[in-house]
């Protein structure tokens, strides 16, 4: 599986796992990151931190960090 900080511009990807613990991952769980849901990759700043996805709708930018726990697989 891949994570999304290596997911390309312009593609949409599923979240299949995030692999972090505790208040991280609610925090990411609350943005509306969970398990099933689609995310279109916008935009990579060019030094890979934020990387901005459309989820549910919305605007979202993720810091590098936060990126790498969450494991994707394109659509």
């Amino acid at each position: 599986m891949a994570k999304l900080r290596d997911a390309v511009i312009g593609s949409t990807c599923t979240v299949k796992k995030i692999d972090g613990a505790g208040p991280v991952k609610r925090r990411i769980m609350d943005m509306g990151i969970t398990k099933g849901t689609e995310l279109y990759i916008r935009k990579v700043a060019p030094l890979g931190d934020p990387v901005e996805i459309t989820v549910r709708g919305y605007e979202l930018s993720l810091r590098k960090e936060d990126a790498d726990i969450i494991e994707v697989e394109s659509a």
